[in-house]
């Protein structure tokens, strides 16, 4: 009889850390663990007081190596199984995050020398300063012809890695010059715990413009944007690319010790966070949209068609599943939106209503706002408060609400939110269709999916088809356990290949949301509106929002 086998997936989210233990011949999640990060985000001020500028984002990389150190070895506590039976280890990580170390792999802010400098920390994903550069980055791209600008929707993201090093170069050059490498924070985390650095091919290729078989863009290309950035990938991002799956290193005897597993069980290339949820939800055929809805919104797509489609974030070969092309487009703010909407305009009275009722703000106001029937609040919504990521790739543009009166009331605007966001992922759904690239089903995971029935019941109408919801609460570190048991291989009571570890491991759909004909008719009324008013505050017809930005920071 064999023995049972496990595998640890650990997500490193934008808050917290979540450490999950998986039986590899099954993927069912045994037990979890959550670290909350001490310092957070830190996009007022640094950790000695110091102020940040507009748009900053930062983290600390002790935070990260804490959460390891207290997740981990919790989650096989509670799992109760032997930590001998552990056989592998995934991680994923918000992308892109990155920061700046030393040859010791000693991160630049826990250096004496550096721990004032903001740039010396990790920029989060939502590190937005560089915006300016981005925009610089894809001008230069545009003029030069470049080719594989196509494949990131023609634009370039401050999200993404170039733009956060050039913003180090622009404003720290001599912390650039001190930095041995600039470093993705998953990669750096698999760094811990192997002894050996390289670079996970999704992060490569959605957030670095790596291609396969073609590698990054060319010295020129660097060169044009500014001469000193001439031999940036040589200097700076010099590291291997590894293939998801591949198994990097064994665990350090060091870092056995501290987690309380065996050295030298197998650990996976690091993946983003988003991009690992396909996996966990089972996705492995063309066409397939897997929305991850959380603070904000990824949707990933898998394709063998190849096209240029604007505003996308990313078409790169095997950066999801290997075999298949990935897509990833998104919108910056969901979650983030609706917490907004709580934390800053509802009346008291509706709070003490929730207490009163032993419910959150946010239950309360969905039990008011599913009474409403479409179109019933008079409101339509942009869902633009951090910004646009897909399909305008624009961080300068802001949230519109239209069609208030004295008469509205909080519930109605909260379910205009909730609408907002269905919108946008419309657009992103119509805009892949009218590329060429199909989009036959769709997919949802993530809190938002599993806690708010009405939210995607609305998705379900506003789409026009149905909505399917993936039963993985955990979805993300589930992912990290699948490609952890990919790396340990079946020698070790894992898998030789990806798609046998899914289907073996992944989590199943529980729940289908289908389009209410009579609701779908109306929101298709307000999804045109919506379009008029996406193009006409996005495309350039009214550039208000970004004067009233400019205004805002004195220029």
């Amino acid at each position: 009889m064999e023995m049972a086998k496990y595998t640890v997936g650990m997500d490193f989210g934008t808050l917290s850390a979540r450490a999950v233990v998986a039986d590899t011949a099954n993927g069912r999640i045994l037990s979890g663990a959550e670290f909350v990060y001490p310092h957070g985000v830190m996009d007022a001020r640094l950790p000695d007081g110091a102020p940040l500028p507009l748009d900053y984002a930062l983290q600390h990389p002790r935070d990260y190596l804490d959460a390891l150190s207290a997740a981990i070895p919790e989650a096989v506590r509670k799992s109760g199984v032997d930590p001998a039976d552990v056989v592998g280890i995934g991680i994923d990580f918000t992308a892109c995050t990155v920061l700046p170390v030393d040859a010791a792999g000693t991160p630049l802010c826990l250096l004496p020398e550096w721990e004032h400098s903001p740039h010396a920390y990790v920029k989060l994903w939502k590190h937005h300063a560089a915006q300016g550069l981005a925009h610089r980055i894809a001008d230069i791209a545009r003029q030069r012809g470049e080719e594989w600008l196509s494949l990131y929707g023609g634009e370039v993201s401050s999200e993404w890695n170039l733009p956060k090093l050039w913003e180090v170069l622009e404003e720290a050059p001599e912390l650039y010059r001190a930095m041995y490498a600039w470093v993705e924070a998953g990669d750096w985390i698999v760094w811990q715990l192997t002894g050996r650095l390289t670079q996970n091919a999704c992060a490569a290729g959605y957030k670095s413009f790596y291609r396969k078989g073609k590698g990054f863009p060319s010295q020129d290309f660097y060169a044009a944007i500014d001469p000193r950035l001439q031999n940036v990938i040589a200097e700076k991002c010099f590291v291997p690319v590894v293939n998801l799956g591949t198994r990097v290193g064994g665990l350090t005897d060091a870092m056995a010790q501290s987690l309380g597993l065996r050295p030298g069980i197998a650990v996976a290339a690091a993946n983003v966070d988003a991009h690992v949820c396909v996996p966990a939800a089972g996705l492995t055929q063309p066409g397939q949209m897997l929305a991850i809805m959380g603070t904000s919104s990824c949707h990933m797509m898998l394709s063998h068609t190849v096209r240029a489609v604007p505003g996308m974030c990313g078409m790169v070969q095997d950066g999801l599943i290997p075999g298949f092309l990935g897509y990833e487009a998104g919108q910056s703010c969901v979650g983030d939106h609706f917490a907004w909407f709580c934390d800053r305009c509802v009346p008291a009275r509706y709070r003490e209503e929730a207490r009163r009722q032993g419910v959150n703000i946010h239950q309360y106001l969905t039990e008011l706002a599913q009474k409403l029937r479409p179109g019933e609040s008079g409101l339509l919504a942009l869902d633009w408060w951090n910004g646009n990521r897909s399909v305008l790739v624009d961080i300068d543009l802001s949230g519109l609400m239209l069609g208030m009166t004295l008469q509205t009331k909080p519930e109605e605007m909260y379910r205009a939110l909730i609408e907002a966001t269905a919108y946008g992922a419309r657009k992103i759904v119509e805009n892949y269709r009218a590329c060429g690239v199909p989009v036959t089903a769709f997919f949802a995971t993530g809190g938002i999916s599993q806690k708010n029935p009405m939210a995607m019941q609305i998705y379900a109408d506003v789409l026009n088809m149905p909505v399917r919801i993936v039963d993985a609460s955990q979805g993300a570190a589930l992912g990290s356990a699948i490609f952890g048991a990919v790396a340990a291989g079946s020698a070790d009571g894992g898998y030789d290949d990806v798609i046998s570890a899914i289907q073996a491991m992944s989590a199943p759909s529980v729940k289908t949301y289908e389009p209410i004909p009579e609701n779908a008719a109306v929101y298709e009324r307000l999804y045109r509106e919506y379009e008029a008013l996406h193009d006409y505050f996005g495309r350039g017809q009214n550039p208000v929002m970004k004067t009233l930005k400019a205004i805002k920071q004195g220029e």
